[in-house]
C-alpha cells in the first residue's frame, strides 16, 4: 500500500484532515440533522464556504505527499 498521502505524524495532514472534516460537516449540516448544531458553530466561526475548506485541505495534504 503507498502511504504517499498519509502522514500522521504530520502538523500539515492533520491541518489539511481537519479542513475537509470542518467543511464535510458544514456542508453535511442542512442534510443530517444530528450535524446540525455542529454544522451551525463550525459555520459562525470560519465563515468559509464548505468547497473552499475541502479545496483547502486536500490542497494541504497534497502538498504535503509532495513533499516527500
Amino acid at each position: 500500500m503507498n502511504t504517499k498521502y498519509i502522514k500522521l505524524k504530520s502538523v500539515t495532514w492533520w491541518t489539511g484532515f481537519a479542513a475537509i472534516a470542518c467543511g464535510t460537516i458544514i456542508a453535511a449540516g442542512g442534510e443530517i440533522p444530528a450535524v446540525a448544531p455542529a454544522a451551525n458553530v463550525l459555520s459562525r466561526m470560519t465563515e468559509v464556504p464548505p468547497a473552499a475548506m475541502i479545496t483547502f485541505g486536500l490542497g494541504l495534504i497534497g502538498l504535503r505527499g509532495k513533499d516527500g
